[in-house]
C-alpha cells in the first residue's frame, strides 16, 4: 500500500489506519468517529486528502479543450475561482468527479477521485490535444469546520476573507501554498495543497491549536453523507448520469439547451435530452424511521413490497440523531409510501431535502 506524506502524523496520532484506494490512511483517531464528526461540526477538523489526484493543465487552448470533456462552463469561470465538474461517459453516466480552479495564465488545477486518478490521467491526456497534463506529487489536507477561519487567519492571515469557491497562493515560511476555500463536509473551511517535505510541519501548526483535532475518514464520509453530497463508486458512477444523480445544479445554463455553448461535451445528447423528457430514477433523500441504520445496498420498496430502489449511502446522521439514507428510487415511486426492506422488517422512510444538515459556506 501507498503512504500519504502525512502517514507518521497519523501514526503519532494513534490513528488505526485501514486501505483505502491503494493508501494506508487513517479511518478514526482515539476521538472516535461521532466525536470526531462532532467536533468538525462545533470546532475544525484537520483531514488528509492527499491520496487525491492533483493535476495541473497548461496550454493556450486549456480551458476550450478541456470544456469539450465536461458538462460545466469551464471557459466563463473567473480567475481564482473553482468549480466543481464531472467527466461524463458516451452513454451520459459519470465516469468521476472533480474540483477546478483557474489559475489565470492558461492554467487550470484540478482536484480528482483517488480511486479514478489513473483513469482520469489518461483521459486527459488522450483528449487533450495540445494541453500539457502534469500530475503533481504534493499533500493535500482539509481544515474544515465553524472555527477553521479563525484558525487558519492566525496561521495565515491571507485567508481571512476568502469565500466560497475562491482560491489562492501563498507563502507559509518559505513554502508556497495552494488554497481554495472548499471541501466535503458542508463546512466553511480550506483544501490545502502543501509540498510533501513540510506537510507535516504545517499541519502540526495547526494542531496546535485547541480548536484543531485530526479527523479520518469514517467522521469524512458521516459529514459528507449529511451534507447531502455524492460519493462517487457509491452514489453515482458510469451507470448514471447527472440528471439521474441529482446535481443538475452542476451544468451551467450556457451548456444547456438555448445555451451560448450547449452541448459538445461527451455524453451530451444523452444528458441534455434528459432536462427534457425526465429521468425514471433519481438520488433522493430519506430520513429513517427508527435508530437502526440504514446500509449501502438495501431495498427500498413499496407497502406492497414491490421494489422501488436501492440505497447508495447511508448510516446515523450524529448532528441529527437520526439515521439518514440516499438512494436512487423510480421516479413514478416518489409519492408513495416508501420503506427499507431491512432483515425482513419494512422500516418507514421520510423523504427529506439535501442536504440533510444546513451547509455553511463562507460567502461573505
Amino acid at each position: 500500500m501507498k503512504r500519504t506524506p502525512l502517514y507518521q502524523a497519523h501514526v503519532d496520532a494513534d490513528a488505526r489506519m485501514v486501505e483505502f484506494a491503494g493508501y494506508e490512511m487513517p479511518v478514526q483517531y482515539p476521538l472516535g468517529v461521532k466525536k470526531e464528526h462532532l467536533w468538525t461540526r462545533d470546532s475544525a477538523g484537520l483531514f488528509d486528502v492527499s491520496h487525491m489526484g492533483q493535476i495541473v493543465l497548461r496550454g493556450d487552448n486549456v480551458k476550450t479543450e478541456l470544456e469539450a470533456l465536461l458538462p460545466v462552463d469551464v471557459l466563463g469561470l473567473e480567475l481564482n475561482h473553482q468549480r466543481y465538474g464531472v467527466f461524463t461517459t458516451t452513454n451520459g453516466g459519470v465516469s468521476d468527479d472533480l474540483m477546478f480552479t483557474n489559475l489565470g495564465d492558461h492554467e487550470i488545477y484540478m482536484v480528482v477521485n483517488a480511486a479514478c486518478k489513473e483513469q482520469d490521467i489518461a483521459h486527459l491526456k488522450n483528449n487533450l490535444p495540445t494541453t500539457e497534463v502534469e500530475v503533481v506529487d504534493r499533500a493535500l489536507v482539509a481544515l474544515q469546520g465553524p472555527k477553521a477561519r479563525e484558525v487558519a487567519a492566525q496561521v495565515l492571515p491571507e485567508l481571512k476573507d476568502l469565500l466560497f469557491m475562491q482560491s489562492t497562493k501563498l507563502e507559509w515560511n518559505g513554502i508556497e501554498l495552494w488554497v481554495s476555500c472548499s471541501g466535503y463536509t458542508g463546512e466553511d473551511g480550506y483544501e490545502i495543497s502543501v509540498p510533501n517535505n513540510a506537510a507535516i510541519e504545517f499541519c502540526a501548526a495547526l494542531t496546535a491549536y485547541d480548536e484543531v483535532e485530526w479527523i479520518g475518514l469514517g467522521a469524512r464520509d458521516s459529514l459528507r453523507l449529511e451534507a447531502g453530497l455524492c460519493l462517487y463508486g457509491h452514489d453515482m458512477d458510469q451507470s448514471t448520469t447527472p440528471v439521474e444523480a441529482s446535481i443538475t445544479w452542476a451544468i451551467q445554463k450556457v451548456r444547456r439547451a438555448g445555451g451560448e455553448r450547449e452541448g459538445h461535451f461527451v455524453g451530451a445528447d444523452v444528458i441534455l435530452s434528459q432536462f427534457t423528457k425526465g429521468v425514471s430514477r433519481k438520488r433522493v433523500g430519506f430520513i429513517v424511521d427508527g435508530k437502526a441504520p440504514v446500509r449501502e445496498g438495501v431495498d427500498i420498496v413499496t407497502e406492497a413490497g414491490n421494489l422501488a430502489g436501492s440505497v447508495t449511502s447511508g448510516g446515523f446522521a450524529p448532528s441529527l440523531g437520526k439515521p439518514i439514507v440516499m438512494a436512487y428510487v423510480q421516479t413514478d415511486r416518489l409519492d408513495q409510501p416508501l420503506f427499507a426492506s431491512l432483515r425482513g422488517k419494512l422500516i418507514p422512510l421520510t423523504p427529506a431535502k439535501m442536504p440533510f444538515f444546513p451547509s455553511r459556506y463562507y460567502r461573505g
